[in-house]
């Protein structure tokens, strides 16, 4: 039996996507808040260290958003702690258990998807000044991206696929995030114009069941765009979460 590791799966498209991938026949590992806290490195590094030894898919779908900035214990901004650097703990901490597979795949859900918009801010990753939701989630974004071409410069020769998939628009609850009136507006146009999250998780199933060839492929709503980010860009995030990592 494949044993999928499902961070941020008990909510949104990673709770339908665990539910899909269980009625297929995967072992589902559904990670919420109380398997773990996503904010701090050393809670991550334990939470990896109580997982299986031998993992088919690692899918990363865990987020935590605030229209106000949230520092954590660690001294970093939640949404940067949780959306990009624990991602990266879990990549690479995981990545032996990943290697025991056949067909190992990251499915990593976030990035920019091939959009023009947001921007990393590297003279102030943790948004101390002009901190705002639109600035801390398309850096998420952008940063994600990097995360994936990082990745796969980083480990050449891994059997390890990596996807970076952006969903679009999700009725997934993010409008519970914004202060009103905003957050009634978003929650009525999610209904409206959103994808399910169950039909937003059908098409990552199939990616789960039957991952691409190339090392790293990036998908928008299932279709294929350039990969975003280059490698220069790509390392210099890389030590910056090498540094952060040794908190």
């Amino acid at each position: 039996m494949r044993t999928a590791v499902i961070a941020g799966g008990t909510r949104g498209i990673g709770r339908a996507l665990a539910d899909r991938a269980a009625a297929g026949g995967w072992n589902v590992v559904a990670l919420g808040h109380a398997d773990g806290d996503l904010t701090s490195v050393k809670a991550t590094r334990d939470l990896i260290g109580r997982l299986p030894d031998r993992i088919d898919a690692l899918v990363l779908s865990a987020g935590r958003f605030s229209p106000r900035r949230v520092v954590t214990a660690d001294g970093l901004e939640q949404t940067f702690a949780i959306g990009v650097l624990a991602k990266h703990l879990l990549a690479s901490g995981l990545r032996p258990a990943l290697e025991r597979a056949d067909t190992p795949v990251i499915l990593n859900l976030c990035g920019v998807g091939g959009i023009r918009a947001g921007r990393i801010h590297w003279d102030d990753l943790q948004l101390t000044s002009g901190y705002s939701l639109t600035a801390a989630t398309m850096q998420g974004a952008r940063a994600n991206d990097l995360l994936g071409v990082g990745f796969a410069g980083h480990n050449p020769d891994t059997i390890i696929r990596y996807v970076l998939y952006n969903p679009l628009f999700v009725d997934s609850g993010m409008h519970r995030y914004f202060d009103q009136p905003m957050r009634s507006i978003v929650g009525v146009a999610a209904r409206a114009f959103g994808a399910t999250p169950a039909a937003a998780a059908l098409p990552l199933a199939g990616l789960l069941d039957r991952p691409p060839r190339a090392a790293l492929t990036a998908l928008r709503r299932g279709k294929p765009v350039p990969v975003p980010g280059d490698r220069a860009d790509a390392a210099r995030l890389y030590r910056v979460l090498d540094e952060l990592s040794a908190l």
